[in-house]
């Protein structure tokens, strides 16, 4: 730990590794700053994981605000520290992991209610044949529809389906290790940009199978989506990428 005067109070610096959360350890960066009059005053506490996305190291900081004023004024870094040992996946799976969502919902406004649709761009496939064969059996477990779109160097996952599933996929895709590295060790998707997550509208087709699919032209890809009634999901997102 480091100390500061008195007046300043006491840091702590702690990892802890949480294991066995959706088929990966999870490496938690803990941060404690105990004020001068704790545990009188609640500690200041910060979040950082390699794992976990910036919402959802916020969302375990504000976790563990809340479990900390059920111990005011008595010792509690140690019940913290276990508490998110025990809870980091449930608080995972209720964090929001939408990064590119534009609108703001009313207070009390259920954002779970009809379909949802996401669009993923990944920056490579190394180890393809498998990475394929992984997201194929996540899109299936999840109940979700949509493609997996290969068009030159491009790489896109359009997902369909209920929104806790379309989350439950995310924290897949970016806690597990789906690809390798230039070495060949196995690796998480650090390289992938939610360019949209939004709720499915009456405009938009239902796609009722997930499938795999190469594009040899921009053109035949612009076609997928004018199908799917998407033009404006891809005029907004996809020519950006051929910069």
């Amino acid at each position: 730990f480091l100390y500061f005067p008195e007046t300043h109070g006491i840091t702590f610096r702690i990892q802890i590794t949480v294991k066995e959360l959706l088929d990966t350890d999870v490496l938690l960066k803990l941060l404690f700053h105990l004020p001068v009059n704790y545990p009188s005053t609640l500690p200041d506490i910060s979040v950082n994981s390699d794992q976990l996305t910036r919402a959802q190291c916020m969302d375990v900081k504000d976790k563990l605000l809340e479990q900390a004023k059920k111990h005011l004024s008595e010792p509690m870094v140690h019940d913290l520290i276990l508490w998110i040992q025990q809870h980091l996946k449930y608080v995972i799976k209720q964090s929001a992991t939408v990064c590119n969502e534009k609108t703001t919902l009313p207070t009390g406004t259920s954002t779970d209610d009809g379909i949802w649709m996401l669009l993923l761009h990944l920056d490579h496939m190394r180890a393809k044949a498998k990475y394929v064969k992984t997201v194929e059996k996540w899109a299936s477990d999840l109940r979700l529809t949509g493609r997996l779109m290969f068009m030159g160097k491009i790489i896109l996952i359009l997902l369909q389906g209920d929104r806790s599933n379309i989350k439950e996929y995310l924290i897949l895709q970016k806690t597990s290790k789906v690809d390798v590295d230039s070495s060949g060790k196995k690796c998480r998707e650090k390289m992938i940009s939610v360019l949209c997550e939004t709720k499915v509208q009456s405009q938009h087709k239902r796609f009722q199978t997930f499938e795999v699919k190469e594009y040899s032209t921009l053109g035949e890809l612009q076609k997928e989506f004018e199908t799917a009634g998407l033009t404006t999901l891809f005029s907004e997102f996809v020519p950006p990428l051929l910069k």
